[in-house]
């Protein structure tokens, strides 16, 4: 067998005729034991998925294993990175079309499975998401490799676990947990895993082949349901939990814009003492959220992530890795680069600032839920610099400093003579002209913008930002470097608030002119969420920091050939008193008690929504009409993986076109004859439609 996941499986298994030799997407073969193992090794692919074919394969294993029952059935993956990724969502348009027939195929192997009259075993390492973990679910045990961990990541996607998730994993543990997995997408990870009941046995990879044979002599003991999961079985109980979970799911996913954890409740509710009625009801439930418009979008989300994988193709030179600037934007560029394998260098004259950042790094370790030893290389390959001695060395230089031209000039001027002269220097800009810096920069060619988005440890978002100077090989070598960090990299042209900020900057500014005119903040809020927004804009202008809002404002304003609304006299004051937002713990709201949840209809005038969702769109059409991004797919993509925009809208472009360009131009012309010249549609539309 091929792959170092493979390589502590034993002498016997890897002589045995059979299992070097694939079949299909599986490596078969029996050892001495009389064990049969099926490894699950997709074709073509770095990653495994559960497509059709992979299961009418795997129930042709199955049907040979009832001719000739081996001692025990092993499924695991050949696959370095992990077991498998879920489903094919390709098929999913298949599925869509005859849900019914392929749904039930997909459960007919999966039931072969769990009723062959040997023991099956899963061995698990890295990620086991989706139909792998269904398929996981389908077998007697599961024997976890250290980082091993198990999601349900189908709500992602507007779905439900369609392949007898539901009812295998509300069987095999506290059914409470089994839904919270189901309902947020979160994993499972190893120790928890274990604890949950998920996993029987946790090993080391060179023990798997011990801990196969003691599950298969029958020497690893299975847990018993606890008491909290044979009182589910009791109505009263089932009934009092699913109340809690209605009100909370409606709070963090509106029935109205997410319908599949409340379909799911429903399965629950009304089938949660019958699997066998249960898992009819799931493939009906599954094939009609197949149909939802929201299933749909985020499905295309989930392209769109791919499509921004694309652009971080080919490999990036990129070994050594120096940060200036270790406030809180450079430490998490440094943690995050050291983390997925980059040796940095992170400098800063201050060593507090220093300090904090190495300890920030250690604290994002632990959220990326890295082992000990993981979180330990880690570590020893961010290397404080004070002094700046990685400079010398480094192959890509990014500077984090503060968004003044001269300061950053200031930089720039110190590295002229100590950066090699293949190496890139990037900004870490966010509002200042690429073209402009480039002017001070030591290569032109060999400097762009590469723009972070705070927190850097959980927005995937990078834009690339490309100057008139900046040379093909750099900007491609900038985004191979995003994808080597596992970032989503999208090409922008220089432009004031380049795409996202551009975007972004009318929809808080709007939501700052409604303030000054006496909307309450908590209204203006409330539309947005109830549009879909992950946060609303006075809620995000606190996050972000209301002096950071009013310098980019200001830089817009001042850039831009079109107008925005007037920059907020309310915003200027705040800033004057210091009251700047969720850093100072103050700004339009009171972060003294955490997070601010806004919920209010008071004084809501009926264009609202349509004055904040608006400005954005126009402003993305003036930036596609511009060719400051090569397609409107980047835009749904950008906006959607940096800001959060309502997903299951498919993205700002795909909203306009579905809403009817005529109708979104309409509205703006409407707008602008009501509230002034800020609205007036982009020249952009008219090619669009």
């Amino acid at each position: 067998m091929t792959g170092a996941v493979m390589q502590f499986l034993g002498a016997e298994l890897r002589e045995m005729g059979g299992a070097g030799e694939r079949e299909g997407n599986w490596r078969v073969g029996r050892d001495a034991d009389g064990i049969l193992w099926l490894v699950m090794d997709c074709e073509g692919s770095g990653t495994n998925v559960i497509s059709r074919k992979v299961l009418e394969e795997l129930n042709g294993h199955i049907a040979d294993a009832e001719k000739d029952l081996p001692k025990a059935l092993i499924i695991r993956s050949a696959k370095d990175g992990g077991f498998a990724a879920g489903a094919d969502i390709s098929e999913f348009k298949d599925v869509a079309a005859d849900p019914e027939t392929l749904l039930r195929e997909g459960h007919a192997v999966f039931d072969r499975l769990a009723a062959l009259k040997c023991p099956t075993i899963c061995v698990v390492h890295g990620a086991c998401l989706g139909g792998g973990f269904e398929l996981a679910l389908a077998c007697d045990m599961r024997i976890g490799i250290r980082g091993a961990s198990f999601a349900f990541p189908e709500v992602q996607l507007g779905l439900h676990p369609g392949l007898g998730g539901t009812f295998r994993s509300l069987a095999l543990i506290d059914p409470v947990e089994a839904m919270t997995l189901m309902l947020t997408g979160k994993s499972a990870h190893t120790n928890k895993a274990k604890k949950l009941g998920l996993l029987d046995a946790i090993v080391e990879e060179r023990h798997v082949a011990s801990a196969v044979q003691a599950a298969a002599n029958g020497q690893i003991e299975r847990p018993e349901p606890g008491l909290k999961t044979r009182a589910m079985a009791f109505s009263p109980a089932r009934n009092y939990a699913i109340k809690q979970m209605r009100a909370e799911t409606e709070k963090k996913a509106p029935k109205s814009h997410y319908p599949a954890p409340h379909a799911l409740i429903d399965l629950w509710e009304e089938h949660g003492n019958d699997a066998e009625a249960m898992q009819k009801a799931e493939i009906d439930s599954f094939g009609r959220l197949l149909q939802t418009d929201t299933s749909k979008n985020l499905q295309r989300a989930f392209f769109l992530r791919q499509r921004l994988r694309g652009n971080a193709k080919g490999e990036d030179g990129i070994a050594h890795v120096h940060v200036i600037g270790a406030g809180a934007m450079g430490a998490e560029i440094a943690a995050m680069s050291a983390i997925r394998g980059k040796r940095v260098t992170l400098g800063d004259t201050s060593a507090e600032a220093l300090g904090r950042a190495i300890k920030l790094a250690g604290e994002i370790c632990g959220s990326k839920h890295l082992s000990s030893a993981e979180k330990r290389d880690a570590l020893d390959r961010l290397m404080p610099d004070p002094e700046g001695y990685g400079i010398t060395s480094a192959d890509l230089v990014i500077e984090a400093g503060p968004e003044k031209v001269e300061i950053k000039a200031k930089i720039y001027d110190g590295l002229k003579s100590r950066m090699k002269d293949s190496a890139i220097l990037a900004s870490n800009t966010s509002s200042l002209s690429v073209d402009e810096l480039a002017h001070h920069a030591p290569d032109a060619a060999r400097f762009a913008g590469l723009h972070f988005f705070n927190p850097v440890s959980k927005i995937d978002l990078v834009e690339v930002i490309k100057g008139s100077q900046t040379s093909d090989d750099t900007a491609a070598r900038l985004a191979a470097f995003c994808g080597a960090i596992k970032k989503l990299p999208v090409h922008v042209a220089d432009y004031p608030g380049f795409l996202v900020n551009r975007a972004l900057v009318p929809y808080m500014m709007e939501a700052m002119a409604l303030v000054d005119e006496g909307v309450p903040k908590e209204t203006i809020d409330t539309a947005a969420l109830r549009f879909g927004m992950p946060m609303g804009p006075v809620t995000l202008a606190d996050q972000v920091g209301l002096d950071i809002g009013l310098h980019v404002a200001l830089s817009l304003s001042e850039n831009l050939d079109v107008p925005l609304a007037p920059v907020s006299d309310t915003l200027r004051d705040k800033v004057a008193a210091g009251e700047i937002g969720k850093k100072a713990g103050k700004g339009f709201y009171d972060w003294s008690e955490g997070t601010p949840h806004p919920s209010s209809d008071e004084g809501a005038p009926e264009d609202l929504t349509d004055r904040l969702i608006l400005p954005m769109l126009n402003a993305c059409a003036e930036v596609l009409r511009k060719d400051i991004v090569e397609a409107p797919d980047d835009i749904d993509a950008a906006m959607i993986f940096a800001t959060g925009w309502a997903p299951f809208r498919g993205g700002p472009m795909h909203y306009a076109r579905a809403r009817g360009i005529d109708e979104v131009v309409a509205r703006l012309r409407a707008l602008e004859d009501k509230h002034g010249a800020r609205f007036a549609p982009d020249a952009g539309w008219e090619a669009l439609k």
